[in-house]
């Protein structure tokens, strides 16, 4: 047997090679603890934001918006606490099951609860805003990582719709957008707060860090209205309007002697407490924002002209008979003819007639000068929004 010798197979290399690749080796663990030196001891703000956003939250403390109460301090709209489902949707684990009870929980579509979660580009998405806090506690014990509760506070009206027109309503984030409610926003939202906090894989607050700032509450917004009044005026108006089968009316109580408001409403009305079936046509105020003829109760500040001129007295004389009156080419008529009435009785009886004929014997400026000094075609200047200033026309040559 023959044997045949194989050559040696182990090659030497060079020794250059081994010490460039040690020093490339060197090289490289140089830079990394170069890098590691810089970014954890002389720039280390990067590493902190990356490591905060996996568990530190800022989260907005919502300020208690004012109460609105009467003269009594009765309460007209007080805030109740709610709790609000938002989620953060790349925090979000949720399974199909949980995706269907979670839709019934809340009263919405699954499917569109699915695209909620899909997109995982927005940190912060709400699901159903201002839920009573039974409804938040069952959805908190499904136990589905990444939903948030969120406190907010609903606005609730104890006199509804009877106070409907005066105060007003909020929208679902708590501002103003009718009447009082709008006019005074500024008093009653109040400034929102914020807080740092440590939050787990499931959204739960596990550590209070520190207040950024705190909330400012809204401050309580005192009206010269009185409740009782206000529901009497309210129910008799409502009465009245059915009676005669109109379609709107208005009512305004006046303390005659301090000029207050004691009472301000409007028929038809609305249930400021349910916004899903709000109206926009039936909310104006109609005491406030709409022109109206004012008829018989210009007759006293007539008189009021005439006797203050001197052209009448109280115990002066006017004849109203036949019962009308032509000037140029209209004729005015009393509803009840009546013959000579005094000055206090043609008040009395709303004598057309004789209204008409004491304002002819004054100077047209003298009247409008009156009608303007007691506020007529003036805005009334009660900062309720959209209130109207009348017309008075100019007075005539």
């Amino acid at each position: 047997m023959s044997s045949v010798a194989h050559p040696n197979l182990a090659v030497k290399l060079p020794a250059w090679r081994s010490r460039l690749l040690l020093l490339a080796l060197l090289a490289w663990f140089a830079a990394l603890a170069l890098r590691a030196l810089y970014l954890q001891g002389l720039h280390n703000d990067f590493l902190q934001q990356k490591g905060e956003s996996r568990y530190s939250r800022v989260i907005e403390l919502t300020a208690t918006r004012g109460r609105i109460v009467d003269r009594n301090n009765e309460p007209l709209a007080i805030s109740t606490p709610v709790e609000s489902v938002a989620a953060s949707p790349a925090d979000v684990e949720i399974t199909p099951e949980q995706v269907k009870r979670l839709a019934r929980l809340l009263g919405t579509d699954a499917g569109e609860l699915r695209k909620k979660f899909a997109d995982i580009r927005r940190e912060f998405v709400y699901l159903k805003r201002q839920l009573p806090p039974d409804e938040a506690a069952r959805v908190v014990a499904l136990g589905i990582p990444g939903l948030i509760l969120q406190r907010e506070y609903r606005r609730y009206y104890p006199a509804g719709e009877v106070t409907a027109h005066l105060i007003g309503i909020t929208d679902v984030d708590g501002r103003g957008r009718e009447a009082l409610e709008l006019a005074f926003e500024g008093e009653l939202a109040g400034r929102a707060g914020s807080r740092r906090v440590i939050k787990d894989r499931l959204g739960q607050i596990v550590e209070d860090m520190e207040s950024i700032r705190a909330p400012q509450n809204g401050r309580t917004l005192a009206l010269s209205i009185d409740a009782r009044i206000q529901y009497l005026a309210y129910r008799e108006l409502k009465t009245a309007v059915a009676a005669n089968r109109a379609r709107a009316g208005s009512i305004v109580v006046l303390d005659v002697a301090t000029g207050e408001v004691l009472a301000m409403a409007s028929v038809p009305s609305f249930n400021p407490n349910n916004r899903e079936h709000f109206d926009p046509r039936r909310a104006r105020n109609r005491a406030v924002t709409d022109l109206f003829e004012p008829g018989s109760t210009l007759k006293p500040f007539t008189a009021a002209a005439a006797l203050e001129s001197g052209t009448v007295r109280p115990e002066s004389v006017i004849q109203t008979a036949p019962g009308q009156f032509a000037i140029g080419n209209r004729v005015i008529h009393d509803a009840h003819p009546q013959s000579a009435l005094t000055v206090a009785q043609v008040i009395q009886k709303s004598s057309n007639i004789g209204a008409a004929k004491m304002a002819l014997d004054l100077k047209p400026e003298t009247l409008w000068s009156l009608f303007h000094q007691v506020g007529f075609g003036v805005p009334p200047r009660s900062g309720f929004p959209g209130e109207v200033s009348g017309r008075l026309r100019a007075a005539a040559s």
